[in-house]
């Protein structure tokens, strides 16, 4: 997939998916605008990718925030082409019953409440151009229940119907709108959750775990016309054809 001219802006690039997801992308001839709130991580990934890249802290459950990394997309590179929603978190890891309100409410405003700043954010550029992609990281948990993982669970389900939201809004302007759900993946979060020792996810064994450049590359295979048959729809990297049609086995 050639991305030569294409602006893609990534959420949580400063680590797992997004960071393998800014290197792909560059690679394939983007400019990317890397957000996270670690500053430090971005300014040190967007120097090793070159000029091609900018970093740009924020907080994705700011809507203003948000916005703002949008526009500065505009100011750098003329317009945004496709914004990855990939920034999320796992904990709180807990029962509903012991949950701390604001850490969950937290993951809620992140997980959930960032996607939606991403979108409203993206979409009147998008929709006045009429072209554009959005692409969402989403996860198994957002069609199963799992134990400790209420405010993730929640958060994903409600991030896959938006997906569908916007597609419906959208489609009919040009704009490609999609999910893609993974499965695990060799991060940090998969640490976190190793070290929870909650629910059966915590016990596999980390050889199972795909690299973090697989579903890096399948959200570049999503922006091809490939992946056109997909759109509204949650793409599964579990499934061996898309892994087939990605290239990856």
């Amino acid at each position: 997939m050639d991305m030569q001219g294409k602006c893609v802006l990534i959420t949580g690039a400063s680590k797992g998916i997004g960071a393998a997801a800014a290197r792909v992308f560059a690679a394939a001839g983007a400019q990317v605008a890397l957000v996270a709130r670690n500053a430090e991580a971005i300014a040190e990934l967007a120097g090793e990718i070159g000029p091609s890249a900018i970093a740009i802290p924020c907080d994705v459950s700011r809507y203003w925030e948000m916005e703002a990394a949008v526009a500065a997309c505009h100011t750098a590179f003329g317009q945004l082409d496709v914004l990855i929603n990939n920034a999320g978190v796992i904990e709180p890891i807990t029962s509903l019953s012991e949950a701390d309100p604001e850490a969950w409410a937290r993951a809620i405003d992140i997980n959930l409440k960032g996607v939606f700043n991403g979108m409203r954010a993206a979409l009147p550029g998008m929709i006045t151009r009429g072209s554009g992609s959005i692409l969402t990281v989403s996860s198994g948990a957002a069609h199963s229940p799992l134990e400790g993982w209420s405010a993730y669970c929640t958060s994903k389900a409600g991030a896959a119907m938006l997906t569908r939201c916007a597609d419906l809004e959208a489609a009919s302007a040009g704009v490609r709108i999609m999910g893609l759900s993974p499965g695990t993946v060799a991060t940090d979060m998969q640490r976190e959750i190793k070290a929870s020792g909650v629910n059966p996810v915590s016990q596999l064994d980390w050889s199972i775990h795909i690299p973090a450049d697989w579903p890096a590359r399948a959200l570049l295979w999503m922006c091809s016309p490939d992946a056109a048959e997909f759109a509204g729809q949650e793409i599964s990297l579990r499934d061996e054809a898309i892994r087939r049609r990605v290239g990856l086995i």
